[in-house]
């Protein structure tokens, strides 16, 4: 299957939403924009479906072994991934910048912590092991949103690098119909209470979805993909009724890659987002963070003029600081991984 373009739209879209999901509860924007961008947790369940349909590409290109899969998604990811969770590190123990920000409510508490996690070192090893994702809220209370709070669907997107890794599957519905079912069994069971979301058994149904998706884009067979989507309908009922519509809305995008009004999902300006969303994704919280430590405090009796200073350095800021990320860290590892894969070939003499 060649890399369809327009899903680095659909990358573009969903990572400027979670921008813009994290940064309107800092400001004074109006309720409906708010609740309108208040479902960061659908655009990431949307990621983990992307990355269903294309890391099954991925564990393919390297022959379905694991070492060498594992080792490019390490440098694919973790580079980009440690520079930012050292920076986020840096500006929380600045202290709260909502303590500047009297307007701002329950929902940016839910975005913006007061200060750094105690005990640290136990936090900052779950983060430097990409463990936070499994472990028990009790052992460690918040632990998968402490730090650098996008970086949970990162713990979540590793396990299933190892799942999917270690399975290297040659039929890609045994796997569907395993992450389908593990996802219901663990919806109906009273221990997922122990456990974020970012344990896998709680998006394994999203990961089901993707490769569902390849299967249908990739043989035509559009069965396992409309039985994954009813079991997702069905999930969606058992718990958050909301869900189904996150599921009908993947669909469209399936749609979109090959009707001709999917052509709005390739256009310049996403395509780039799309390039440089896994950075944008990380950054826009610390980014959004340190704007409202720098402006919070003078712009306080003006909170018109901050929520306006607010969102716009934040989108900028964001995007210039994720394009730097992407040329000058993720290209180079991305491309190391590449030689690794596919090593020059050097021309031997034709003797005569």
């Amino acid at each position: 299957m060649q890399r369809m373009r327009r899903l680095d739209g659909v990358r573009g879209l969903l990572a400027m939403y979670v921008l813009l999901s994290h940064a309107l509860p800092l400001t004074t924007a109006p309720l409906w924009a708010q609740r309108l961008f208040a479902h960061g947790q659908a655009a990431v369940e949307l990621f983990f479906a992307l990355s269903g349909l294309v890391i099954a590409g991925a564990l393919e290109r390297h022959g379905g072994r694991f070492w060498p899969f594992i080792q490019a998604r390490a440098r694919r990811l973790l580079p980009v991934y440690l520079l930012v969770l050292a920076t986020a590190i840096s500006i929380e123990a600045l202290g709260d910048p909502l303590s500047a920000l009297p307007w701002t409510g329950a929902a940016a508490r839910e975005i913006v912590s007061p200060g750094l996690p105690q005990p640290l070192w136990a936090h900052l090893l779950a983060h430097l092991t990409l463990l936070h994702g499994i472990i028990p809220d009790r052992l460690l209370p918040y632990g998968w949103v402490t730090l650098l709070g996008p970086a949970w669907s990162l713990s979540t997107e590793w396990q299933f690098y190892l799942l999917i890794g270690l399975a290297a599957p040659k039929r890609l519905g045994g796997l569907a119909a395993l992450l389908l079912a593990v996802a219901l069994l663990y919806a109906l069971l009273p221990a997922h209470t122990e456990f974020s979301r970012a344990f896998l058994p709680a998006q394994a149904g999203w990961f089901a979805l993707g490769l569902c998706s390849r299967i249908w884009l990739l043989s035509g067979r559009a069965a396992p993909f409309l039985a994954c989507l009813a079991g997702l309908c069905l999930l969606a009922l058992l718990g958050t009724p909301e869900r189904a519509l996150t599921a009908l809305l993947w669909l469209a995008l399936m749609l979109a890659q090959t009707q001709s009004w999917g052509v709005l999902l390739a256009n310049r300006g996403l395509l780039y987002l799309g390039a440089i969303s896994y950075p944008l994704y990380l950054v826009n919280e610390p980014v959004e963070r340190l704007l409202a430590l720098w402006l919070g405090p003078p712009l306080a009796a003006h909170p018109g003029w901050f929520s306006l200073a607010f969102l716009a350095l934040a989108v900028l800021g964001s995007c210039f600081l994720a394009a730097m990320l992407h040329h000058v860290v993720e290209l180079p590892f991305m491309r190391q991984s590449k030689k690794k894969l596919f090593p020059p070939v050097i021309a031997r003499p034709v003797r005569e």
